[in-house]
């Protein structure tokens, strides 16, 4: 994207050089969707690849309306609830391994303010476009 001058910096600090990729990122996912995981094999991953399309696409339309949302934080916000999920689908204690990943979602929150890379109110919007629709689906394998 940078050699072909679609975006200023690798790190794309406006909403504008943020659409090109988070629509590549849709079309990709749903690909995955279509020929890697049917929904009858492993309906947990599934159902967890149509959380990530949803939350991009939420990503995307928030772009659209200028809205900027750490996708750092919408992926490890995803994986979070994900995790909890399977912890109570499989009835496994998974304490720690939730511990530990609230103490990683408050680093890569941490750093993103640090690096001035988001505010607070985009690090919300982040966690908030992660968790919802893996929250929302989990009527559908849970």
């Amino acid at each position: 994207m940078k050699t072909i001058n679609k975006v200023d910096s690798i790190y794309l600090r406006s909403t504008r050089e943020r659409i090109i990729p988070l629509f590549l990122n849709c079309v990709i996912t749903a690909l995955i969707l279509w020929r890697v995981f049917p929904p009858s094999e492993i309906p947990e991953l599934y159902y967890f690849f149509v959380g990530i399309l949803c939350s991009s696409l939420a990503c995307f339309i928030l772009v659209i309306f200028k809205v900027k949302a750490s996708i750092h934080m919408i992926a490890a916000s995803g994986f979070f609830m994900f995790a909890i999920a399977v912890g109570v689908h499989f009835k496994i204690n998974i304490n720690g391994t939730i511990a530990l990943m609230m103490i990683i979602l408050g680093a890569i929150a941490t750093s993103r303010l640090h690096l001035k890379a988001h505010t607070n109110s985009e690090l919300v919007i982040g966690m908030f476009t992660g968790m919802f629709p893996q929250l929302i689906l989990l009527q559908f394998w849970l």
